[in-house]
C-alpha cells in the first residue's frame, strides 16, 4: 500500500503562484510514476502531469509552460510548481502514484487539496 497525503493549496490571485506538494509513504519503491490530476466543480477529474522512475514528464496543455512537475527521490515527496495562475486553474488538485504488478495497474490517490485562483 502507498499513502499520499498532499499540501500547498489555497487562494491565490490571478497571475500568482503555488506549488503543491505530495508526501507518499509506504510501499514507495513499488510505485512506478507518480502524477497530479484535478477536478473542478461539474467537471470529470483531469490528468494535469505526470512523472515517471526515468524522470520523464508529460503536461496537459492547458498547463504546458506554466506548471513544473518534480520529486525529491530522497523524501518521497512529489511537487508541482504552479506559475502564472488563471482563474480555470481552480480545482482540486489530487496526487497519484500508480504501479503495475502481474499485468494489472494499481492506483493510490491522496486525498486532494483546494486551488482557488481569483482576484
Amino acid at each position: 500500500q502507498v499513502q499520499l497525503v498532499e499540501s500547498g493549496g489555497g487562494l491565490v490571485q490571478p497571475g500568482g503562484s503555488l506549488r503543491l506538494s505530495c508526501a507518499a509513504s509506504g510501499s514507495t519503491s513499488s510505485i512506478d510514476a507518480m502524477g497530479w490530476y484535478r477536478q473542478a466543480p461539474g467537471k470529470q477529474r483531469e490528468l494535469v502531469a505526470t512523472i515517471t522512475n526515468g524522470n520523464s514528464r508529460m503536461y496537459a496543455d492547458s498547463v504546458k509552460g506554466r506548471f513544473t512537475i518534480s520529486r525529491d527521490n530522497a523524501e518521497n515527496t512529489l511537487y508541482l510548481q504552479m506559475n502564472s495562475l488563471k482563474p480555470e486553474d481552480t480545482a482540486v488538485y489530487y496526487c497519484n502514484a500508480y504501479k503495475y504488478s502481474r499485468g494489472r495497474r494499481y492506483d493510490y490517490w491522496g486525498q486532494g487539496t483546494q486551488v482557488t485562483v481569483s482576484s
